[in-house]
């Protein structure tokens, strides 16, 4: 038996495949689309491709956090079998999830005192937050405890960057990001934005690129200049894309040609339906551990 029982959030963005064979449960966000809810469940519900089809029609999907109900029904059958559990959030610079993760674990330890429920913020989203994921995995499978694994994710999360750019900026306009005279212009001048997460969670905007075959590149150079051992890094590396495949497999692709030291090859996932919700079709994030993040 594993030694404490590891939990996380649907927008951790990693394959439903990932979850099941690593015993892994997960809790899901929400989305209201056309007037229906649906859960954020990996694509279950409503596949990727019909999802970000709908947005690209005009859809204007809205989004929900996991409830402190949902929290205490993933977990009471953990406790129940005498397990500690180490659950990791999405960004609280994001989202308010991990409130509702608080708010669930004071009241279960409330009826478990002999138990542990300890929390991280990822400070990450999507693949990134996955990323974070699989270390914990990894290190609970290796039989480290629940303090040291929660140790090391508090003291290496800030090295686990989060590179995105995006090449349709409809969404960000609908958003509240940006103008509706920038999306215009932007998109006249073929403008991809790119940003990255800073220390507190938080997606910033650090560069407009002009064309796409010029952001693919870009992103790949921020990782030369980020990770860690530069050129030599042997960490693993995930991307995620939103209806944009190629660009991401593009991606892929060269960092897999510049870093020939990789652990694994580059780990391609789709951007989930609550994320994609907020960053529309036309997004790929690139994530690796490097040096330290800065706000």
């Amino acid at each position: 038996m594993n030694q404490f029982a590891l939990t996380c959030c649907s927008t951790a963005d990693m394959p439903i495949e990932f979850f099941s064979l690593n015993n892994i449960p997960y809790a899901s966000f929400h989305f209201v689309m056309d007037g229906k809810e649906y859960l954020d469940d990996l694509g279950q519900s409503m596949p990727f491709d019909v999802f970000y089809k709908k947005i690209a029609e005009g859809a204007s999907p809205t989004t929900s956090q996991v409830s402190t109900e949902q929290y205490e029904q993933m977990w009471t059958p953990l406790l129940e079998n005498g397990m500690d559990i180490l659950h990791i959030t999405l960004s609280s610079g994001i989202s308010g999830t991990i409130n509702s993760a608080n708010s669930a674990r004071t009241i279960l330890l409330g009826k478990y005192p002999e138990r542990e429920i300890a929390i991280v913020d990822s400070l990450g989203a999507s693949s990134g937050y996955g990323l974070l994921v699989t270390m914990a995995c990894q290190m609970r499978d290796e039989g480290k405890s629940l303090a040291e694994t929660r140790d090391w994710l508090e003291k290496n999360k800030l090295r686990l960057h989060h590179w995105f750019f995006s090449t349709d900026l409809t969404s960000y306009y609908r958003g509240g990001r940006i103008s509706r005279t920038s999306a215009m212009f932007g998109t006249l001048l073929k403008i991809c934005p790119l940003l990255n997460m800073n220390t507190e969670g938080r997606l910033i905007p650090r560069e407009k690129i002009r064309t796409k075959k010029k952001a693919i590149s870009e992103i790949v150079n921020r990782m030369e200049q980020h990770a860690e051992n530069g050129l030599n890094y042997s960490g693993k590396c995930y991307i995620s894309n939103s209806d944009c495949f190629e660009d991401a497999r593009a991606v892929a692709d060269l960092v897999e040609e510049r870093f020939p030291h990789l652990d694994g090859k580059v780990l391609i996932n789709s951007v989930g339906t609550v994320i994609g919700a907020h960053t529309g079709p036309g997004t790929v994030a690139l994530f690796f551990f490097g040096d330290e993040r800065v706000p």
